[in-house]
């Protein structure tokens, strides 16, 4: 058994925060990795802003005003310039990074990385290539997000569902692109298709509120386009997002170039749902291309996939089906067990 710290400065949250109410990927993500690693068998510490000290699913959570312990056998400071110098005995540390790496170059980054030289890990290729190879590290890992189980247990659909999209992902991630594609080409091919948006403000906790002025005209007009088949119905947690993507045939996803894994689409796929992406960043990354989506380039190839997908039967099923098959292996436990090869740690169980 390791001890593991890991440290976070972003929003509060704790481990049950991700079982009560929506939370962004960075978080979500945190969360799934601290209880992988304590149900491998590590003794896992985790020091951020959350309100209270509590045990979650054998995670100790800690407020990280509270202090954060001088060693331990493997440290991850999350994205955080100010985390980088706390826990200085570590045995090993990985930085882990959740945004494109071009914020790292800041002075007040790169000084920290070249005293430190932590192991910098990446959630894909795509996420990797931001950062030049100049730059400071003790080393580059790519790691991809692993699956939350809520996500890998759906059954192949007995009945072709109807002609439902989903909008999972933060709507200042091109949802007002996708309602002009949606309200210009899709809905009138496709006359009783309906765009059902789970995003808002609530995901992000007090940085959503800081960020409502940007959002909230995006969210106005997808409420005004009810007649456009659009229903916004705001964010909702993880346990109720299941039932959701079981009732949906596809989701719509234009993507953005702040994007380095999309939780969003890879909870979709492993759901079943095929998805029409455009092809920025890591987008391709997330779909077998012809298999179970597309990642394409511009609106109109975007429209013309979109269409297909809610008009031909055949087609979605067989993209169903591979979407299940193949997209879906990829668990938390999986990731953890890389944590635990690039820490140097042994897995217990």
């Amino acid at each position: 058994m390791a001890r593991i710290v890991m440290t976070d400065d972003g929003i509060s949250f704790d481990g049950a925060t991700l079982e009560e109410r929506p939370l962004g990927g960075a978080e979500t993500s945190f969360i799934e990795m601290a209880n992988a690693l304590a149900a491998r068998g590590h003794e896992v510490l985790v020091c951020n802003k959350c309100e209270a000290e509590r045990v979650h699913r054998g995670v100790t959570w800690r407020p990280l005003a509270q202090g954060v312990p001088d060693s331990a056998d493997l440290y991850i400071p999350n994205r955080g310039d100010k985390l980088l110098r706390l826990c200085p005995g570590a045995k090993r540390v990985i930085f882990w990074i959740h945004n494109p790496a071009g914020y790292l170059l800041k002075w007040r980054y790169q000084w920290k990385l070249a005293l430190r030289r932590p192991v910098i890990v990446f959630s894909g290729a795509s996420h990797a290539s931001t950062y030049p190879a100049w730059a400071f590290a003790g080393g580059r890992e790519i790691v991809l997000y692993g699956l939350t189980d809520l996500f890998c247990h759906a059954e192949e659909r007995q009945a072709v569902p109807l002609p439902r999209v989903v909008f999972t992902s933060n709507p200042m991630r091109s949802l007002d692109w996708l309602m002009d594609v949606w309200e210009s080409r899709i809905r009138p091919a496709v006359p009783h298709a309906e765009l059902h948006v789970f995003a808002g403000t609530a995901t992000y906790g007090a940085a959503g509120v800081a960020k409502a002025g940007k959002m909230g005209p995006v969210l106005e007009r997808a409420a005004a386009l009810a007649d456009q088949g659009v229903i916004l119905r705001g964010p909702v947690p993880k346990s109720q997002l299941v039932g959701e993507l079981a009732a949906a045939r596809a989701l719509l996803y234009r993507g953005d170039i702040g994007e380095t894994f999309c939780s969003a689409v890879a909870e979709a796929q492993a759901m079943g749902l095929p998805a029409v992406l455009e092809d920025i960043a890591c987008m391709k990354e997330r779909v077998v291309e012809g298999e179970t989506g597309w990642a394409v380039k511009g609106a109109e190839a975007f429209a013309e996939a979109g269409i297909r997908l809610l008009s031909d039967d055949a087609l979605w099923r067989r993209m169903h089906r591979a979407c299940l098959a193949q997209q879906r292996a990829w668990r938390w436990e999986h990731a953890a067990a890389e944590f635990e090869r690039i820490g140097g740690i042994a897995a217990p169980r």
